[in-house]
């Protein structure tokens, strides 16, 4: 881990933001005690149509979920306008 200053980071901030995107760690101080720390993000995994699938075919199908789900689509297939009394 690299330390820079706070003077430092404020005169030059690309080039240890550059750093960061880079990987690398930095320690921010102000007078010589450690205030901050300036870390890359975490890396993100892409998630793939192949992936979504896997999830959705490890998921278990409940019969009652389903009951319900179907008795309360039922309720909103009437024809009235819920915006009138």
């Amino acid at each position: 881990m690299k330390t820079i200053s706070v003077g430092d980071l404020r005169q030059n901030p690309t080039a240890a933001l550059d750093a960061v995107e880079h990987g690398e760690t930095y320690s921010v101080t102000r007078h010589r005690r450690e205030i901050a720390r300036l870390v890359p993000p975490p890396a993100r995994r892409r998630v793939t149509p192949d992936d979504l699938f896997a999830v959705i075919a490890r998921t278990p199908v409940d019969a009652e979920w389903a009951t319900q789900i179907a008795i309360e689509r039922s309720d909103l297939d009437d024809e009235r306008d819920p915006w009138r009394a």
